[in-house]
């Protein structure tokens, strides 16, 4: 059983309360993530994060094809850093924890995921050259986004 991990890191110039109020409302998610992603929330997105709430989507991660995507809040301490993990959807394993931290001149977003893929060996032989590609270029679409939302951080 291989989970594998993803790290990314981004800074941004503005407060820790302006960062927590857009990443803590699920509406959200559907504007940091790619268009050919076919990103839509079905439900439970009426109201900002908290523990145990389930959110619902359809995304299309491979062929364009609609795959329903469940996720529930397990984790939530304000302001600070929040998880969502995967109940049903397109992974054997999704466990992503949101980190923040006030840093001079803004805040530091920190994402980690902790995810399996199913189909065992077949999916650890697809990983190097479909999964990890498309996550990475998710979170990369993700900063940019970020940056054209909120503006680049200036280092000090």
């Amino acid at each position: 059983m291989k989970i594998y991990t993803l790290q990314t890191k981004q800074k941004l110039p503005i407060s820790i309360e302006e960062a927590w109020d857009f990443l803590s409302n699920p509406k959200n998610l559907e504007i940091i993530t790619p268009d050919a992603m076919g990103f839509k929330t079905i439900s439970g997105d009426d109201r900002a994060i908290y523990p145990g709430q389930i959110i619902q989507y359809t995304v299309k991660p491979l062929l364009g094809i609609p795959v329903k995507w469940v996720t529930e809040i397990t984790h939530v301490v304000d302001g600070k850093y929040f998880v969502d993990e995967q109940r049903f959807g397109p992974y054997a394993l999704w466990h992503h924890k949101h980190f923040l931290k006030q840093i001079p001149g803004g805040i530091e977003m920190e994402d980690i995921v902790d995810y399996k893929l199913p189909m065992g060996i077949l999916g650890q032989l697809v990983h190097p050259f479909l999964v990890k590609p498309k996550l990475a270029e998710i979170f990369e679409y993700r900063n940019k986004k970020l940056i054209e939302l909120f503006g680049k951080f200036k280092e000090r």
